[in-house]
């Protein structure tokens, strides 16, 4: 192999590795939504990158980059899965004292209750539409990711949908039992809900 040749593997190898150092937020939005605990999705990532790093060369396809990182990222929260069941706990965000305080609160019920509603739908769901919706991935993709068949996908999309729509009612209705302080109930929910119809 000539000098030229390995200059450009050389340059190649180290633009696909900050092409991966890159990914590593969108990674982390994955593995928290699976896994719901910050510390697990943050070994997930670290896990992930390390692997894609160690084994960048067998990257066929650099253009097809995103699948093959977030196809580590599967293997590695499989392999967590069979070492031991995950602890769910909900994150507290910090709010903002001298910003909207209701509209912050409101805010951040809306996400703990699509947070407890992905998180209470079986794991292959919660996979799913954790790519397809939240992410965006396209049913293929998320087929090679997963390493099933598009047509599964799209069952198990569809299912975690209904259970999603029937999660955030059932929580909408609760909450619109439940008055503001100004006596208005509290109508925050059903955009979500529609939203994914």
């Amino acid at each position: 192999m000539g000098i030229l040749e390995r200059l450009c593997t050389t340059r190649s190898r180290r633009q696909i590795g900050q092409r991966i150092a890159e990914s590593r937020r969108r990674l982390f939005r994955i593995a928290f939504a699976w896994c719901g605990d910050r510390m697990v999705a943050d070994d997930l990532v670290q896990e992930t990158l390390e692997r894609a790093l160690q084994h960048q060369a067998d990257l066929r396809d650099p253009d097809r980059l995103d699948a093959w990182l977030h196809s580590i990222l599967h293997n590695c929260w499989r392999q967590y899965l069979r070492r031991q069941r995950p602890d769910i706990e909900l994150d507290e965000s910090v709010l903002d004292p001298q910003g909207d305080v209701v509209g912050d609160v409101e805010r951040m019920e809306r996400i703990h209750a699509m947070r407890r509603a992905i998180l209470s739908l079986p794991v292959l769901q919660r996979e799913v539409v954790t790519l397809v919706d939240i992410e965006g991935f396209a049913y293929a993709e998320a087929a090679e990711i997963l390493n099933i068949p598009v047509g599964t996908v799209m069952s198990r999309l569809n299912r975690a949908r209904q259970g999603l729509c029937r999660r955030l009612a059932a929580w909408h209705d609760r909450e619109r039992s439940v008055s503001s302080g100004d006596g208005t109930s509290r109508d925050t929910v059903p955009r979500l809900v529609r939203s994914r119809a």
